[in-house]
């Protein structure tokens, strides 16, 4: 997060805040698990929109930057980010991006979440959720100025066409790379299936370590003891047109990294434990330990889910991370530094 942007957004003229509400800031008085579905409505509406940031510690009418009590604040640094993007994807038709911080003005503390912009729109809520059914089955929020609501016409149309209109580049980029190559050339992978298709012709797909060992020889230059390495078949070889995909997956994952994230803030506070979450989870994001395999794995929710991030390099939001002792021995080193 820029400090710069949060520090502006909680500038005073006064006593009171010189900021208002807008289409990509949203102010709360206190945080409060209880008030968790009034939250992620405001997430699907800014991730529907450009983004935008939730600031809690700010008092309404007049916007007086209070700070974060004592009970709040022990709540705000009680949040698991993989807990809340696991029930974001149960509530809503896609994953939303997001991320949590703690930030010291005035020598008070506010608990600020950006949410990122969708990817991909509308997101929209599967089921009722909330006290009072703040979120609805069906319903699609939209950020509009300083207040949350349901999308009016036109921002629905307008992300259907771009959505459309994103669907039709894909296509035509797809459709210039394979005329480029030739349809005799192209083949298609189904991350659903883990399949590649490609008719009437056949496919050989071998290994990637072997071939990285083998060399291409000219015809007539072939010498079985002095040449350069060869792939010598021998029997019968069959050909396919359908092969499923063998993805090389670490055996007892578990076993090898046995703490969730939570459970790797549990280990942490007992070593440390004036720490608080939130100092956790930036020393996790600040030295990139979760693309880190000396201390964590990501640990897939689906098959699909683990073909994606090998075919795009992208890790869903809401996939879990997993980690290993190493990852506490380090974090605590990082903490006692500070």
């Amino acid at each position: 997060m820029r400090e710069d942007i949060l520090c502006d957004f909680l500038r005073k003229k006064g006593d009171y805040l010189f900021h208002r509400e807008s289409q990509e800031l949203e102010f709360k008085e206190q945080f409060n698990f209880a008030g968790l579905a009034e939250y992620l409505r405001d997430f699907a509406a800014f991730a529907n929109n450009k983004g935008g940031y939730l600031i809690f510690g700010v008092e309404n009418s007049p916007r007086i930057p209070s700070g974060l009590s004592a009970t709040a604040l022990d709540q705000f640094n009680k949040i698991d980010p993989e807990k809340i993007s696991g029930y974001i994807l149960d509530i809503f038709s896609r994953d939303i991006l997001w991320e949590m911080d703690v930030i010291e003005l005035y020598e008070k503390k506010f608990g600020v979440i950006y949410v990122f912009e969708a990817a991909t729109k509308p997101v929209i809520a599967k089921k009722d959720e909330g006290r009072d059914q703040e979120i609805k089955n069906g319903e699609i929020y939209y950020r509009y100025g300083g207040r949350t609501q349901k999308i009016q016409h036109a921002e629905l149309e307008n992300i259907i066409t771009s959505r459309v209109e994103k669907l039709n580049k894909d296509w035509l980029t797809l459709m210039s790379k394979i005329a480029r190559i030739g349809p005799q050339n192209a083949a298609i992978l189904d991350t659903e299936s883990g399949i590649i298709e490609k008719s009437p012709d056949q496919i050989m797909v071998i290994d990637e370590d072997l071939a990285s060992k083998l060399k291409f020889i000219k015809e007539g230059e072939f010498s079985e003891k002095h040449g350069e390495t060869t792939l010598k078949l021998v029997g019968d070889v069959v050909p396919v047109n359908k092969v499923e995909i063998v993805r090389k997956v670490r055996e007892h994952l578990t076993r090898a990294y046995p703490y969730s994230a939570s459970e790797l803030a549990d280990e942490v506070k007992i070593l440390l434990p004036s720490v608080v979450k939130s100092q956790i989870w930036e020393s996790i994001r600040d030295n990139g330990l979760k693309k880190n395999k000396d201390y964590s794995a990501y640990n897939f929710r689906s098959r699909k889910k683990e073909a994606e991030y090998e075919t795009s390099g992208v890790v869903a939001s809401g996939t879990p991370n997993i980690y290993n002792k190493g990852a506490i021995e380090f974090i605590v080193n990082i903490l006692k530094g500070k």
